[in-house]
């Protein structure tokens, strides 16, 4: 055999026989315990459903599941220690929007890079919320606070669970659009703000769907659009914010990362796991009656997503000048 026959022979075995490492698993995974972080306290809407996954990955996986809560810094405490993992597909995060999709055009000084420090796994969730007006405001659809708006500049005021949420971001949207000025009255949470719209502190507000409809059949709020793409299954007459602006929406969503390089069959097992498990008859209930979804996306997809909404959103902040820092 010559030499160059054994050197070509040699490097077509080698090539066949090493895997990259981007694909690499080890056997048997998983073999011991696996870790989910999630970056906020306990008891919130990315919490619940990091726990619903995880109690319920657990048995298929045959190794316990177990969830920490890592809160601090906006979600970014917990973020960037999944980032510093080892890739072995023993530690994962399930976060929000904000921290992988919105912060990024925040802040001055991330410790984390949402795109290519993590591994996108699986969409866990994706939720709508409402644009509630106090029932003394004398408003029912978006055309018509716009029209207000217009009538009486600096007058009205909006209020959001804080700078950067996505309340925030859609209404300072819609402002930009259609050239209205409505002050911003940022509180601690979502609750607060809620509060403040059935107090009638403020002309606007934005909270989830399900902490709504209480006070929509009380009658002390009045619901004027949904900000998803698509209606809101609880509120079906309920007309899009899109519907009179078209192309403005947005969805609180939640997913599952990995640190960078997770093994490709880890993130493809995980990932159909998940969606067996959003899929099931349980799952759907909640989801419906919470007006959420768990669109069916490949790992690959959910990358796709992601960029697209960090795309969109980099383009609301900076049009708008909002910055946290």
């Amino acid at each position: 055999m010559t030499l160059r026959l054994l050197v070509t022979t040699l490097l077509a075995v080698a090539t066949v026989a090493t895997p990259a490492p981007s694909t690499a698993q080890a056997p048997g995974w998983p073999t011991k315990p696996i870790h989910v972080v999630v970056p906020f306290v306990a008891g919130g809407y990315v919490d619940t459903y990091a726990r619903l996954v995880a109690t319920r990955l657990g048995p298929v996986l045959g190794q316990p599941v177990y969830v920490e809560n890592r809160p601090g810094s906006s979600g970014h405490v917990g973020s960037e220690y999944v980032a510093r993992a080892a890739p072995d597909g023993y530690t994962f995060l399930v976060t929000a929007i904000n921290t992988h999709a919105v912060n990024v055009s925040l802040y001055k000084n991330m410790p984390f890079d949402p795109v290519h420090d993590f591994t996108p796994v699986a969409l866990i969730a994706d939720g709508v919320s409402a644009w509630v007006v106090p029932a003394s405001l004398n408003v029912a659809s978006v055309a018509e606070l716009v029209a207000l708006a217009r009538s009486q500049p600096d007058v009205l005021n909006y209020g959001s669970a804080g700078v950067g949420t996505l309340g925030n971001l859609m209404v300072e949207w819609m402002k930009s659009r259609v050239g209205i000025r409505i002050g911003h009255v940022p509180y601690k949470g979502e609750s607060e703000a809620l509060l403040a719209a059935l107090r009638g502190d403020v002309a606007l507000s934005q909270a989830s769907v399900a902490s709504v409809l209480p006070h929509v059949k009380s009658g002390k709020v009045r619901v004027i659009a949904t900000t998803g793409a698509t209606r809101a299954a609880p509120m079906p007459d309920v007309p899009t914010i899109s519907e009179t602006l078209p192309g403005i929406s947005g969805s609180a969503w939640i997913g599952m990362f990995g640190p960078a390089n997770l093994p490709e069959p880890v993130a493809t097992r995980i990932n159909r796991e998940v969606a067996r498990i959003m899929a099931s008859p349980e799952m759907q209930e909640r989801l419906t009656a919470n007006a959420l979804a768990s669109p069916s996306m490949t790992a690959e997809q959910f990358g796709a997503f992601q960029r697209a909404e960090i795309a969109k959103w980099a383009e609301v902040i900076r049009t708008n000048g909002i910055r946290i820092d």
